[in-house]
């Protein structure tokens, strides 16, 4: 279940070409793709500092395409590509080196975030061999044989990644893997279908009716597949341009979970807006790779935000540095948008940026009216009496309404047997393991679907009609 953060899928499937060529589709285990493509692109010859560096960037760029499901959300069967110009080089069958081989098996679970997301960072790599690490302007790629020189010199795998991403980076360790349980069923599914599988279309389809308000709400979570649900789909489908047939198909399966995404993206994003004003907005000069500026950011957001509503545009992490990543953002809002396709945000393009952008905040509201607490650092287990028991126990009673194999607990702030129980039923269903045992990821997972099933079941004044962020966007 994909509820909000990210794991580590068993098994990769990846396509020996670039996205639309004829090429074959083969599927291997996750730590042996990323051994391969480390064994590609980097050289065993290197410090460790640096190989792990650069070993956790493949990791969080791998897993940010699978977390977004970037190409099974636009119709495509794999996860990702073998092309170095979209993706990671990988070369089927290729020797493995052994050093690679040993610190992967290290860290292969681990992933780098920025504070504040949920999601594996989107970490580019810089192909300049200029780019040393004695710049300050480096945040935004990671230049591998700059990171060899920065560990030449003592920095930390954590010192290295936080020269090229800043320091307000995580990296979350020990992440659990799972199998790849938000991949499409076998069959379409359809009035009368029963499962887990509907009833986390129905937990999704009422979160994103939030901001699609036209959108029924479905009144009950129960995991069967009925006429309200139907309605919900041929909704749904209609605003996203698929055939509202009433029927989950493999399209409309990955558009649920690509609009799910997005729209939590959006609240985060909004959130960086408010550090904007109206200054920023305006546009000041021309901005190019290499700059680093409070218009870069601007424009990063900017690209950020449509980026989650636009399939065809790149995600861009905001920085506040033009590196590739950007550069290659902005050619595809470009390309979207008609505009020349140089990379460089001339006036044109930032005024396009600007008119979409304010489409997105003005039709799409952000949803702030619920909100999760965060992860204390406290070790909740049999015995912990404390505040922190009483909200955990709280979500469980909550999502119990929606997945009653997860019992219902009383708020008394003790963790006794009882919560242990709901605590391991929780996890079995999540795919964590069963200790009953609340550390971070559990906590996390949990309240992640507590806030998704509680701003989905809260329905708001101006539910109905609604609108479609597609044509107001083209009508701003």
């Amino acid at each position: 279940m994909l509820t909000g953060n990210a794991y580590i899928p068993e098994t990769i499937t990846v396509h020996l070409g670039s996205p639309d060529s004829n090429a074959q589709n083969i599927t291997v285990d996750f730590p042996s793709y990323i051994k391969n493509v480390a064994s590609c692109e980097i050289y065993p010859t290197w410090p460790d500092s640096s190989l792990k560096a650069n070993i956790y960037a493949i990791l969080s760029f791998v897993l940010n395409r699978i977390f977004t499901q970037w190409y099974r959300s636009k119709g495509y069967p794999f996860d990702i590509t073998s092309s170095s110009k979209y993706d990671r080089t990988f070369i089927n069958g290729r020797e493995i080196f052994e050093n690679i081989s040993r610190l992967v098996d290290e860290i292969f679970n681990s992933y780098v975030k920025r504070k504040g997301f949920d999601e594996p960072l989107f970490t580019t790599f810089n192909s300049s061999a200029q780019n040393d690490g004695n710049d300050d302007n480096n945040n935004g790629s990671l230049s591998q044989w700059g990171s060899v020189e920065l560990a030449e010199r003592g920095n930390t795998h954590l010192g290295i990644l936080q020269k090229y991403f800043g320091s307000d980076i995580d990296i979350v360790k020990n992440v659990p893997v799972k199998s790849s349980s938000a991949s499409f069923p076998s069959d379409n599914l359809s009035e009368g279908a029963s499962g887990q599988d509907v009833r986390y279309i129905q937990m999704k389809l009422n979160r994103i009716s939030r901001n699609y308000p036209s959108i029924p709400k479905i009144p009950i979570i129960n995991g069967i597949f009925d006429s309200a649900l139907t309605s919900a789909i041929s909704e749904f489908q209609n605003i996203f341009g698929l055939k509202p047939t009433g029927i989950i198909n493999e399209a409309t399966w990955y558009k649920i979970s690509y609009v799910f995404s997005s729209i939590r993206r959006l609240a985060k994003v909004s959130a960086l807006s408010l550090t904007l004003n109206d200054k920023n907005l305006q546009f000041s000069e021309q901005l190019h790779i290499g700059m680093q500026s409070q218009s870069v950011y601007c424009a990063q957001i900017f690209l950020t935000l449509i980026g989650s509503f636009f399939e065809s545009i790149y995600p861009v992490d905001p920085t506040g540095y033009f590196g590739e990543e950007t550069e290659r953002s902005v050619q595809s809002f470009q390309h979207v948008f008609s505009l020349p396709e140089n990379g460089i945000i001339d006036f044109s393009t930032w005024n396009e940026m600007f008119r979409s952008y304010m489409g997105i905040i003005n039709s799409v509201p952000p949803d702030t009216s619920v909100s999760a607490v965060p992860y204390s650092g406290f070790i909740l287990k049999e015995g912990s009496n404390n505040d922190y028991v009483r909200i955990l126990q709280e979500y469980l009673c909550f999502v119990n309404k929606s997945f009653p194999d997860i019992p219902a607990v009383r708020n008394t702030g003790f963790f006794g047997p009882l919560t242990k129980t709901s605590v391991i039923a929780f996890q079995k269903m999540s795919g964590i393991t069963q200790n009953g045992i609340v550390g971070t990821f559990t906590w996390n997972e949990l309240s992640s679907l507590f806030c998704d099933l509680k701003s989905g079941f809260d329905k708001r004044d101006f539910q109905f009609p609604g609108y479609s962020i597609i044509s107001s966007i083209q009508e701003a």
